[in-house]
């Protein structure tokens, strides 16, 4: 149940931007999530906004008084504490609409579709190409976090994108991200 919530306000300074402490305090939480095996609680970005695209400098976390309470006496923001500000755990608002946050991936790299097509399936390099135009390559304007996969150690897109306001709650897990296609945060 996502009754409360708590938002960490990431603080940049000249030699660090908003969105790198916003992606380093989002990498924290995710490996926290999958250390600690927590999958009620869930994330938003409460500056989100697709034109211009960003995130915003918050990151609310969402889950019960209790939920949100053991998970943040944990020591998982070792290192960033100087760059982030934390509220109180505070109860939602009553009557706020209800909304998924969720990743959406895409497969946007012409180039990188080719490669991958070529080593499947042994094409040569024209073959790929004609076989994929560079008419699918698509351009997402969601925001996104810049990230870094903790298993194979390569850079990648974190986008996000919301689903449309309700006012049904949908309870559910959320996965290690703090995403959830199907569950519902109160959208304030």
């Amino acid at each position: 149940m996502t009754s409360h919530h708590v938002d960490i306000r990431v603080v940049p300074d000249p030699e660090t931007t908003a969105a790198q402490l916003l992606g380093a305090l989002y990498d924290r939480l995710h490996l926290a999530l999958v250390q600690q095996r927590i999958e009620n609680i869930g994330v938003s970005f409460p500056g989100y906004s697709t034109t211009p695209r960003s995130l915003g400098i918050v990151l609310r976390l969402h889950g019960s008084e209790a939920g949100l309470c053991g998970f943040l006496q944990e020591d998982w923001l070792k290192g960033l504490r100087d760059h982030v500000r934390l509220t109180e755990i505070e109860p939602a608002p009553e009557g706020a609409p209800q909304r998924t946050v969720q990743r959406r991936q895409f497969k946007t790299n012409v180039e990188r579709l080719r490669r991958r097509r070529m080593r499947r399936k042994g094409e040569s390099e024209q073959q790929a190409q004609q076989a994929i135009p560079q008419t699918v390559e698509r351009r997402p304007n969601l925001p996104y976090l810049h990230l870094r996969s903790r298993s194979t150690g390569q850079p990648f897109c974190l986008f996000i994108a919301l689903g449309p306001l309700t006012e049904t709650t949908t309870p559910g897990p959320f996965n290690s991200h703090g995403l959830s296609s199907a569950s519902t945060i109160p959208w304030f």
